[in-house]
């Protein structure tokens, strides 16, 4: 098991030694979070469940190498438990180290096939691969064993969503919502299903994301650009500026409210909200692109050519402006 361990450690991080430290004299500060369970294991070293826990609060703070070598600490003091073993597949299956995560679900569910969570991340990894049948077969597993779980629920409409099957999706995903009414994944996800079918039910649904977790920008986004797919801009930008309102580093509200006000030939408005873009992030091509486009309307080749070159230089595979830059120059 440690030989184990130490080839997936190894070969997933780029250095085994390059951990953040959580030592006193470590030069960055240790936050709070892991002084506390620092106490609580220097109080009890051998308590399987406290390293555990400590790798959650490493998780959350994305310190996965040293969330991934409490776990393997917890596994050496106690491997008895099936969420020690989903937790370290759960992680690798993060990090897209797919291969390296199955052998740690399948563990876990040697020793409780009833573990939920690891049917779940394989049913993940089936979907990811494509197949369907046994990705199935595993949320099935689970919902056998509890009809209530609004995860298996959401998981069966992603799988009906690949393959292409929109009104079992929406099924699905309405009874993840009814299993759990606080299920933001489960509202986009409807969201995005009527908004496929041109249905304004879409915005009722992203009303509810947005009721659940307001400042997260995904239903703003989602609900504006329902809005946008619609031509109806006004009620696009409302949505937008609300949510800048919320979030005033939304570099992306900034875009689309530029690219609307192009389209309605507000060609100087366009041109301040790209540059509010560049100021948020500094390498959007996008936004240079636009920009440049807006100086070309203008009149200000020199200055458009810039842009498209700058555009270039954050994405050398970006088509758009490789063409204006011909334009520009014939001009």
């Amino acid at each position: 098991m440690r030989l184990l361990f130490l080839v997936i450690f190894c070969s997933f991080f780029t250095a085994c030694d390059d951990t953040p430290s959580v030592k006193k004299n470590t030069a960055e500060p240790v936050p709070k979070e892991v002084l506390i369970m620092n106490e609580k294991i220097n109080a009890d070293p051998n308590n399987a469940e406290l390293y555990y826990q400590r790798a959650q609060v490493y998780r959350m703070l994305d310190m996965d190498s040293v969330a991934l070598r409490d776990l393997d600490k917890t596994i050496k003091l106690d491997s008895t438990k099936s969420k020690y073993f989903s937790a370290i597949g759960d992680l690798l299956f993060d990090k897209k180290d797919i291969t390296g995560s199955v052998k740690w679900f399948q563990k876990a569910i040697a020793i409780d096939p009833n573990d939920e969570t690891a049917h779940l991340k394989i049913a993940n990894m089936f979907l990811f691969s494509k197949d369907y049948d046994q990705a199935m077969a595993e949320v099935n597993t689970v919902l056998q064993q509890n009809i209530y779980n609004a995860e298996a629920y959401f998981l069966k409409g992603l799988i009906y969503k690949d393959m292409g099957e929109t009104e079992r999706a929406i099924t699905s995903f309405q009874a993840a919502v009814q299993m759990e009414p606080k299920y933001y994944d489960g509202y986009i996800q409807l969201g995005l299903a009527y908004t496929k079918k041109k249905d304004p039910l879409a915005l009722q649904y992203f009303d509810n994301a947005i009721r659940v977790d307001s400042m997260n920008m995904e239903g703003h986004y989602a609900k504006a650009m329902y809005h946008q797919s619609q031509e109806k801009y006004a009620d696009a930008k409302k949505v937008f500026k609300h949510a800048i309102g919320l979030n005033r580093n939304y570099a992306e509200a900034h875009y689309n409210i530029g690219w609307m006000l192009l389209q309605e030939d507000s060609t100087e408005k366009a041109k301040r909200e790209f540059e509010r873009v560049i100021v948020l992030d500094p390498t959007n091509a996008r936004a240079y692109f636009n920009r440049g486009l807006c100086y070309e309307i203008m009149g200000d080749n020199e200055k458009a050519r810039e842009d498209y070159e700058q555009a270039l230089v954050f994405d050398a595979d970006f088509d758009l402006p490789k063409e204006a830059l011909k334009r520009v120059k014939r001009k």
